[in-house]
């Protein structure tokens, strides 16, 4: 009854003690979809990353690479899922490797993943600043600080962390369908006035093979962040054992098919034999270039609007991922264990929803005090480093799910528990390595350049210091260590 109770808002004043339990049954798969591909931003891959794709690599195939990361991150999902079915924990990444590889091992990825998802939420406020103070200046005529927007999303997103779950996700289906909205009715413009014709080449391995196919794989990845958080939400979903698994293949399958019927939309705009030069000529003013010559300037000012709220959304899925991490690290008090605490009313990590905004707002302002970029800088570099140690996190998550699975197969098929995990971890893993490799086409530096080993040695650093603090937890607080990954059954 208290669960209920808490879970309907119905406590009293002298009831309203914090919990350790997130709200539940508050969600489905269409909610879950909601936040996964929200992280991904539709619109921000069209504007932004489809024309630096292009522009950057001069691989004229992107389409086609957003189909083969599909299928490689479906193969991840097999195995992804099945562990899913077994473990429900808003840890999600970190409870995944701490029961398949160890608990040491999930306090490093722990930490490496709190440095990702707070880095890639971080980073897009100075996105969303600049995105916003273009948008007031171009139709309001005053000229507002970007960080200015970015403190005020920071409030709204605050508002709404510390909020119910199944409201976040309610704001995000209504941002995510005019965004998505909006992409279609620009790809549709595009491919009824394609100025050479339409063709299939964009789908053939030699458009693959055009330029620099490394960098390629490595920017089309980066759309794709955020497909792996539906198990974040697993504690508070109507059906752990199937929402989960259904949610992550839709999102996959949606992310694939429409960014690369975009990409492709995109090149019949320009023709094959113009998309990258335009794309870097123009960057992220191609989609709006594109779209107001084939729909009107009306159609270019509403998808700057909607760009705006696009960011927004992604800043929220990313913002309660981060502090569902923080939730599930104090609840087994891995940190401090004021972070477990939920509200009684909304079945909230409020306090991990804190923490995180004053991250967020501590980063903010310092890049508004001392004049930082807030795109070449705060969006680019924490963004990329964000992206690089999620990808670390899911090759070490497909070695997990073979530990998991190593000595009970818990009725899993040999494809789930094996085959799966085992293709998709190597495939993954040479995308990490491309990624390193190519890091300076990702940050946009010199081949020289120290950034491009300083901020992948971060992750690594982030992953050395959770492994150091592990074992220092299982020599002093043997209590603490066994609780480590089993969420709210370790209480």
């Amino acid at each position: 009854m208290a669960d209920e109770a808490i879970a309907t808002g119905r406590l009293s004043a002298g009831e309203q003690s914090a919990t350790h339990t997130l709200s539940r049954r508050r969600i489905g798969v269409p909610d879950i979809v909601f936040f996964v591909v929200a992280a991904s931003s539709p619109l921000t891959v069209a504007a932004g990353g489809l024309p630096m794709s292009y522009g950057t690599t001069g691989v004229t195939g992107v389409p086609l690479i957003y189909l083969i990361l599909a299928a490689v991150l479906a193969v991840f999902s097999a195995g992804y899922a099945a562990m899913s079915r077994h473990i429900s924990n808003a840890g999600a990444f970190y409870s995944y490797i701490a029961q398949g590889l160890g608990r040491v091992t999930g306090v490093g990825a722990s930490f490496v993943a709190l440095v990702a998802y707070n880095a890639m939420q971080v980073g897009l406020y100075g996105l969303f600043g600049a995105a916003a103070a273009g948008l007031v200046s171009a139709h309001l005529g005053v000229d507002v600080p970007w960080w200015v927007c970015s403190l005020v999303a920071l409030a709204l997103i605050a508002f709404l962390g510390y909020r119910r779950i199944d409201l976040n996700a309610r704001v995000l289906a209504v941002l995510l369908v005019c965004e998505g909205l909006t992409v279609l009715v620009f790809d549709i413009a595009q491919v009824g006035n394609a100025p050479a014709g339409l063709t299939a080449e964009p789908f053939t391995w030699s458009a693959v093979t055009t330029g620099a196919v490394g960098a390629g794989f490595c920017w089309v990845m980066a759309s794709f962040m955020g497909f792996e958080s539906g198990a974040i939400y697993s504690e508070e979903c109507r059906d752990p054992r199937r929402t989960v698994s259904r949610a992550t293949y839709i999102a996959v399958a949606l992310i694939g098919v429409f960014y690369a019927f975009t990409a492709w939309a995109m090149s019949m705009g320009t023709g094959v034999d113009k998309i990258i030069d335009e794309s870097a000529k123009n960057g992220t003013d191609l989609v709006f270039i594109l779209g107001e010559a084939t729909l009107g300037s009306a159609f270019s000012t509403l998808a700057n609007v909607f760009m705006v709220t696009a960011v927004f959304a992604a800043l929220l899925s990313f913002h309660n991922a981060v502090a569902r991490y923080f939730f599930a690290l104090g609840r087994e008090r891995v940190l401090p264990a004021r972070l477990g605490d939920s509200h009684p009313r909304h079945g909230s990590p409020y306090v991990g929803s804190l923490v995180q905004t004053a991250i967020a707002l501590v980063v903010v302002v310092g890049f508004g005090v001392l004049g930082g970029d807030p795109t070449g800088t705060l969006f680019n570099w924490f963004t990329n480093l964000g992206a690089l140690g999620v990808i670390l996190l899911l090759v070490v998550t497909s070695v997990s799910v073979l530990g998991f699975f190593r000595r009970d197969s818990r009725g899993e098929n040999g494809f789930s528990r094996i085959i799966a995990p085992t293709l998709a971890g190597a495939a993954l893993a040479a995308i990490l390595v491309l990624a390193v490799v190519n890091f300076n086409a990702l940050l946009g530096t010199p081949p020289d350049s120290i950034l491009n080993w300083l901020i992948p040695g971060l992750v690594l650093l982030a992953g050395i210091v959770g492994v150091g603090y592990g074992l220092r937890i299982k020599a002093a607080d043997p209590a603490t260590y066994a609780r480590i990954g089993h969420g709210a059954s370790a209480e």
